[in-house]
This record gives C-alpha cells, structure tokens and sequence, in this order.
C-alpha cells in the first residue's frame, strides 16, 4: 500500500504498519512501532503525519551539520553522474584523494605523513583498525602481539571484532561463544569513581595503572589499547580525569602498544574540539572516525593513521590485508568532503565548545538545569555531547530497578513532546542505571533550548509515573 503526504515536500513512501508481521523490514525492535521519517531539516524531522520532531540526539550522535544542506546533496548528485562507483583495488578517484588530504590535515600536526583508509561507517572502522594494529606488530617482528585491551563498559562496533573489545554486556552477551576474549581495564566514572580518592588525577592514575597491570599480564602478547577519549552511549559521555589519558599514552609507549582513540561518536567538532582526544593534548597512533565525518548524509567512516603505522607496511610487506567493497566509495567521499567545508566554512568546532561556543555555550548552560530534577543524578559532558544519569535516590545514587526500563520512559515521554533523545540502561554495572546521551548537531540553538525544557517535563512526567508505580 502506497500514501501521499501533502503540502510541499510531497512524495509518495510506504505506509507506516501497526502490525509488525506486515512490514518486510526486520527491525530494530518487534515491541515498537516506528514513524515513517518523510523530510529533515536543520535540527528538525517531520514524519508522514507532518509531526516535527526535534532531533536532540543528533539521531544516534550522528548530525553534526544539520539536515537540509543542499551544497552537500549537489555535490553527491554532482559525483554520482560523473562516477558513481569504482572498486578500490583497481583505482583511486581524484575526490578520494583529495578528501583523504582534507582529513589528514584535520587531524593535525600528528598524522602529518600518515594515511586515511575510508569505510562505510564506525563499526567497520573499528574493524579496520584492530586488524591494522595486528599488522603493524607483524610488519616491525612483533608477531607474538595480537592482544588488543579495551575497557569495561566501552562499545565500539557491532561487527564481531569491535565487540570483542567492547564491555557493554548487553550487546556482548549473546555472541560471546563466537568471539576472541581480551582483558579489560576499568573506564574512568567520576559520578560513580571506583577510588576514595581526594583529587581526580590521584584517580586518573589508579585506572591509567590498570593498564600497566593488564600488559605485564599479557606476558608481550598486547598489540594496542582502544579507549573513546570520553564514552559515548554506554556510560553516557563521562569525562576521565585530566591525567588520565596522557598516563595512557605514556604507559602504551613505554610498552610498545599502539594507541587507538576511537572518536566515531566524538570527532569531527562532536566535543567543540576537531577531535575529543586533543582536549587532553595527546596523540593517538591510530584515530577512528566515523558518525559525523558524514553527518548522516552517507555511509561513512574512516581510519586515520599516522606516519609510523603506515610507514611499517609500506617498508615491510608493502600490502595491506584488508579491505571493503565499498571503501572510499566516490559518492560518501564526496558528501564527507562537502561537511568537512560546512564544518570548517561555518566554524562549527568553534560553535560547539560547551565554555564559549554559540550554539555549545548556551546548550550546556541549559542542560544544567535538569539538575534542579530530583530524579537526575548527574548531568555531564562536553561541547554537543552531553549524558544525563537518572537515580531514584540522589543521597545514594540508587538506580531505578532494571526493569523499570525508567531511561526507556524518559524518551517515549519525550518523543510524545517532539523531542528525540538516545536512551540507555547500565551504566552502573553493565545492567542497572539509566540515562540518556544528547548530541544534537550544531545548528538552530533556539529549538535545542526548547527541546531541553520538553525534555524536563519529560523526565517529570516519567518521574511521577514512577512513584506511582
């Protein structure tokens, strides 16, 4: 069955289905009935009904620019007429080449040198980089070294190998039989800190010590660490200590691991910094990008390597045992490319920053009040990424009981305002906590106020559904 929406921005789709056992899409979730999205822009989604939503989760920390640019649309039309598709083991392409130079200088003074391999979003970026780790080692005699420590409670990917280094446990848990199982160290949570500690970099060292301990424990076979500079969905954009990441660093030089930051959710301005690891001035070996690299106008994704890393394969084998069908694809290069000038011709990094940045600024200033909530427990974050942790008791910090599902209620009530939110369950011990991640892309700061106080009413109303319950 076919539907007409009215008004301007006419086109016909398909009907949204009430009865799941209809649609030939296999969901995401059979206890949900979706809206058909119709038309997006700025911050705004509209479906078929002609309701506005606004996006403020940035859909899953995906829009950074804006929906609705049409520089960005023209030059993948533009693209597509000229060269639609070529396969990467058979050629390179002029916008490849080039929006490969735009990111390496985006990047900074570090990968100065270095290579971007292009994927088709985060999970595959991940993959890449676990895999060009393990060559690295290889290519410099290091083969014993395959091991790659990740923490607890972090999610890089859905692909088999990205939640091999990931600690979400839900996410984990039915496909543990048919992965590789690695150590994990503890992830800096400073609302919930595992130390009794007087001052965060007493912390950042005890979880940056962790590491060490892992290594010694991996008797030479660790090849990298992999950490989010600051989490992402999982823990709900909580911020290490300011010692912590550079201690990292330190101790993955000492012992001869790579670096890996995964920025897939926090790169490209998410933070109000090009990438979330240069709040703490250090350099990765291998940075991973993804999300907002496209915006959500493509399929994107990329590993950003540094001299060091490609220098290995270059001088030793010579070949890299990888790769994608759809790498670099002409059409994805040629939308990341028009972001990355929207990025920089608009100074959205700059617009981001939570302390003085026009759209971050007054945002952050906003979410704060939340705070005054009895039922928010911490609101926390960086530039446009942002986590709200939801407690029943805030002396104690108690959680709500799992199966409450209270972050799950907070986003219905919010969606039925208009208001589109990200929500979460686990953050205290991989099963019980709730809160929702915020990352709304940096564009129409008037809707993402008002979109912030929907959303207390939100969590009021969930709130008092509580109670009563």
């Amino acid at each position: 069955m076919k539907r007409q929406i009215t008004g301007d921005e006419a086109s016909p789709v398909d009907a949204p289905c009430n009865n799941p056992l209809v649609s030939s899409i296999l969901p995401r979730s059979f206890a949900k009935t979706y809206p058909v999205a119709a038309r997006a822009d700025g911050a705004r989604i509209w479906d078929i009904e002609g309701r506005e939503y606004i996006d403020l989760s940035g859909s899953a920390a995906v829009s950074f620019v804006g929906f609705g640019i049409e520089d960005i649309a023209e030059a993948m039309a533009a693209q597509a007429r000229h060269l639609p598709f070529v396969h990467s083991s058979q050629f390179t392409t002029e916008i490849a080449e080039r929006f490969a130079a735009e990111v390496l200088e985006f990047a900074g003074p570090a990968f100065a040198g270095g290579a971007v391999f292009f994927t088709c979003g985060g999970s595959e970026a991940v993959e890449t980089a676990l895999k060009l780790a393990r060559q690295f080692q290889v290519e410099t005699g290091h083969a014993e070294r395959y091991e790659i420590i990740s923490r607890q409670q972090a999610y890089h990917g859905a692909t088999l190998g990205a939640l091999a280094v990931s600690g979400n446990t839900g996410r984990r848990a039915p496909y543990l039989p048919m992965v590789r199982e690695f150590e994990h160290t503890r992830m800096p949570n400073c609302y919930r800190c595992d130390f009794d500690c007087t001052k965060c970099e007493d912390c950042g060292h005890k979880y940056a010590e962790e590491l060490r301990a892992v290594v010694e424990h991996s008797a030479g076979r660790a090849a990298a660490f992999i950490g989010e500079p600051m989490s992402g969905a999982t823990l709900g954009a909580t911020i290490p200590p300011p010692n912590y990441w550079r201690e990292i660093a330190a101790i993955c030089r000492e012992q001869g691991l790579l670096l890996i930051a995964d920025e897939v959710m926090t790169g490209f301005g998410r933070t109000g910094r090009n990438f979330a690891i240069e709040h703490w001035n250090v350099a990765p070996d291998i940075l991973v990008a993804g999300k907002g690299i496209g915006s959500g106008y493509a399929p994107l994704g990329a590993v950003i390597a540094s001299k060091r890393v490609v220098g290995a394969i270059r001088n030793g084998s010579g070949t890299l045992i990888h790769g994608f069908t759809y790498n670099a694809h002409p059409v994805s290069m040629a939308a990341g490319s028009a972001v990355l000038d929207r990025i920089r011709t608009a100074e959205l990094v700059k617009a981001a920053d939570s302390e003085h940045g026009r759209i971050g600024a007054p945002f952050a200033k906003a979410l704060q009040k939340l705070s005054a909530i009895p039922a928010v427990g911490d609101v926390r974050g960086l530039g446009l990424l942002w986590g709200v942790e939801f407690v029943q008791d805030r002396a104690t910090k108690n959680p709500f009981p799992v199966e409450m599902k209270f972050s799950n209620r907070v986003a219905t009530a919010a969606m039925k305002r208009g208001v589109l939110t990200y929500p979460m369950q686990g953050c205290v011990d991989g099963k019980s906590g709730d809160h929702i991640l915020l990352a709304p892309p940096a564009v129409e700061l008037d809707r993402l106020v008002e979109a912030v106080g929907l959303l207390g009413d939100a969590i009021r109303e969930a709130a008092d559904h509580a109670a009563r319950s």
